[in-house]
Order: C-alpha cells, then sequence, then structure tokens
C-alpha cells in the first residue's frame, strides 16, 4: 500500500509498467491487466480509461484488442501518472492537512516535510516508464516463479 498516493494510482502504474514490458505493438485486455495485477476487472477498466483519456494509452476494439501504450507512454514520468490520477495535491498541501499552511505560517512537520515532499517530487520525476521497463519485467518473472507460472 502507498502512503503518498491513492491505490488507484498505484494500480494506474502498475498498469503502465506491465505494458511496457509487453511492448508497444502489444497490449493486453482489461481481464489479462486485472488478472495479472490481482485487482476487480471494474476497478481496473476505470483506471485504464482515465489514462486513455490522459493520453498515456490507446485501445483497440475486436479480436486483438486491448491497450497499448501510447507513442508518448513510454516517455511519462511516474509523476506524471499520479498527477493524472490523484492530481498534484500531495505536493500541494499539508502533510497533517492544516489549512493555510505555510513558510510563514508552519504545521509542526512543515520544514521536514517541505524537504522529503521535494526529493519525493524529483525522484517521481526522475523516472520514466521506459527508465523502469526492464525492472519491471524482471520483477513479473520473480513474482511468476513463485507463483508457479
Amino acid at each position: 500500500m502507498t502512503v503518498l498516493f491513492s491505490k488507484k494510482a498505484e494500480i494506474a502504474i502498475q498498469s503502465m509498467l506491465l505494458l511496457a514490458t509487453k511492448g508497444q505493438d502489444q497490449g493486453a485486455d482489461t481481464r489479462t491487466i486485472s488478472e495479472e495485477l490481482q485487482v476487480p476487472k471494474m476497478f481496473c477498466a476505470k483506471i485504464l480509461q482515465e489514462l486513455k483519456y490522459a493520453g498515456f494509452l490507446t485501445s483497440k476494439k475486436g479480436k486483438n484488442g486491448g491497450f497499448y501504450l501510447s507513442d508518448d507512454g513510454l516517455k511519462m514520468s511516474i509523476l506524471q501518472i499520479i498527477v493524472a490520477i490523484d492530481g498534484n495535491y500531495v505536493f500541494e498541501n499539508c502533510l497533517l492537512g492544516f489549512r493555510y499552511c505555510s513558510d510563514l505560517h508552519p504545521c509542526p512537520v512543515h520544514s521536514r516535510w517541505s524537504i522529503l515532499r521535494k526529493e519525493i517530487y524529483d525522484m517521481l520525476s526522475a523516472y520514466s516508464i521506459s527508465d523502469l521497463q526492464d525492472i519491471s519485467l524482471s520483477k513479473i518473472k520473480y513474482i511468476q516463479s513463485l507463483l508457479g507460472n
């Protein structure tokens, strides 16, 4: 479970990484993606549609239908995916939820959170789907070996 962003954003990232491991010319349907990520099919379908509307994925109907990475899909940063799904609230709001938290009127953790928030923002901005493609493929193969697939 993630701390900074929603389960929905987590599944969006994993879906993009899963599709990246298949290559841009080989997509996957919603059922396959939901089964591989072990998430409910309808929840997964909604997330995939949001990624499509954001321009990260394309889709085809029919026998060879499914979702595919768009031309720019591999270039998308992890941060861009999170912001498309959850918005930018994590990087704009107070960690403790106080209104009007700022450098002038900080909450108890403001100074430390400001530093961490910047580091997290920079890290998530630095990694694109293509940067994580090979590592993700290794991770998927490892999980499949554990499951006996």
